[in-house]
């Protein structure tokens, strides 16, 4: 066996290429696929909501309908910003969640492009956009909608799993920290030894946004109640 191996050692090579190549074909199907479902979703989502417009030229009265348009459009377009905000800026939900945050994942980095996309084509304020301008803008916020949603419920699937046993711990680690680095129970030291604590656990495995991270010192800054009562007065 060993003299085998040691007169087709060359064989190594076009076996470890055919190894990476079947990889790669493997993560190239699982984002089409992600695609495909993101396209159904799209179309299912139009079809239901009545995205699709008529050709014909809207009349000149109808103005003032497609001013109410616009405004249920960028309603919308907020609601998702928030509910992504949600996890961008909640360290807690970032732990339990970290696909959210990550644009490694092919649902996630779909969202990402989709979000873009409907911020630059949101109208100014003040400004009235063509039929056209506000149709390629609800077009572009329904797609926004429907990968937001894909890219949360994939979210909440996988949850960790893309990290290993001991990233995975590191996680559990600063989830139990965090519970401290916040809780108004706690003194003042303890929950800033806490709350360094879990900036080492994550260190390396979640990006925290500057907004993220100035949000959670607020809520550790927060001075304990007073639990002593008020002497009376004299």
């Amino acid at each position: 066996m060993m003299e085998f191996a040691g007169n087709y050692w060359w064989l190594v090579f076009p076996l470890f290429g055919m190894t990476m190549a079947a990889v790669g074909r493997i993560s190239k199907q699982r984002e089409l696929t992600a695609r495909r479902r993101h396209r159904e979703q799209l179309e299912l989502l139009r079809v239901q909501g009545g995205g699709a417009v008529a050709s014909t030229p809207a009349p000149v009265a109808a103005t003032p309908a497609a001013g109410d348009d616009l405004g249920r459009v960028e309603a919308r377009h907020d609601d998702i910003t928030h509910r992504w905000l949600d996890y961008e800026l909640d360290v807690s939900k970032l732990i339990s969640y970290p696909a959210m945050s990550d644009g490694r994942q092919p649902l996630t980095a779909a969202f990402l492009r989709a979000k873009k996309v409907a911020d630059t084509l949101r109208p100014a304020v003040g400004e009235t956009p063509t039929p056209e301008r506000l149709r390629e803008y609800r077009d572009a916020v329904t797609d926004y909608e429907v990968a937001f949603e894909l890219a949360e419920r994939d979210a909440r699937r996988v949850k960790a799993a893309a990290f290993t046993p001991e990233e995975r711990k590191r996680l559990e680690t600063a989830q139990q920290l965090l519970g401290v680095a916040v809780d108004q129970a706690a003194t003042p030291n303890e929950r800033q030894v806490a709350y360094r604590r879990v900036r080492q656990e994550l260190d390396g495995l979640i990006w925290l946004s500057d907004e993220a991270v100035e949000n959670l010192e607020k809520k550790v800054a927060l001075e304990l109640p007073s639990s002593t009562p008020p002497e009376p007065a004299a």
